[in-house]
């Protein structure tokens, strides 16, 4: 590898991580806004993505110039490849912050709706998922990334339990169906940021193994 060719590389894995640091604090709102019916913060989540988004379209371009002028090779490729997969679903985690910040602008506006359902718990989940899959990036943690994939399963579990308890609902509170419809719509959202997370830490264990985990959980 040329001297060069590791600037650009130590540069790009800045890049990768400053966005992953930007998506966490994005659905870290989004779920603060939730919590506290914050409709002010949420649409400053919504209003945010543009830099977000901004950030996803630098480092893809980043990645295809050191592709074309360094021709990488073996780990160094993995490397590349893997950063543009992370960087998708990165995007992907703060566009689903801000449908959950939009869900957070709907409810806000009008009376709380009484539930049982715990999407605190399942926020904390999730937020945890991924900022392992983000450890596991920052310093090449396997154990870490594996770990990523099973606590997807406990997420899935809870995103079935408000499923079904919000169909339950309905017919019992049928003035109250557009507010049910939003929460049912966040614990879907937060279900895809999970998903994601899974996806990050599977790249990790690409870069890292040359293996693709993907369908063998």
């Amino acid at each position: 590898m040329t001297v060069h060719l590791q600037v650009e590389l130590d540069k790009l894995k800045k890049r990768i991580l400053a966005l992953g640091a930007m998506v966490e604090e994005q659905l870290y709102n989004a779920v603060k806004a939730l919590k506290d019916r914050d409709g002010g913060l949420a649409r400053a989540v919504v209003e945010s993505d543009r830099e977000i988004d901004a950030w996803e379209v630098e480092v893809e371009e980043e990645c295809l110039k050191i592709l074309a002028l360094h021709q990488p090779v073996a780990a160094d490729l993995r490397f590349i490849i893997a950063v543009i997969k992370i960087n998708n679903d990165l995007e992907r985690i703060g566009d689903e912050a801000v449908n959950i910040a939009e869900a957070v602008t709907y409810l806000a506006g009008r009376p709380a709706v009484s539930h049982p359902f715990d999407f605190e718990r399942m926020a904390r989940e999730t937020q945890g998922m991924l900022k392992k899959s983000l450890d596991a990036l920052v310093n090449l943690d396997l154990d870490l990334a594996y770990q990523v994939g099973i606590l997807d399963d406990e997420v899935d579990h809870l995103y079935k339990e408000i499923h079904d308890g919000v169909k339950r609902l309905i017919p019992d509170l049928p003035q109250r169906v557009g507010s049910l419809i939003k929460l049912l719509l966040i614990s879907r959202h937060l279900e895809r940021v999970a998903d994601h997370a899974t996806n990050i830490a599977e790249e990790v264990i690409y870069m890292i193994e040359g293996l693709i985990p993907r369908h063998a959980r």
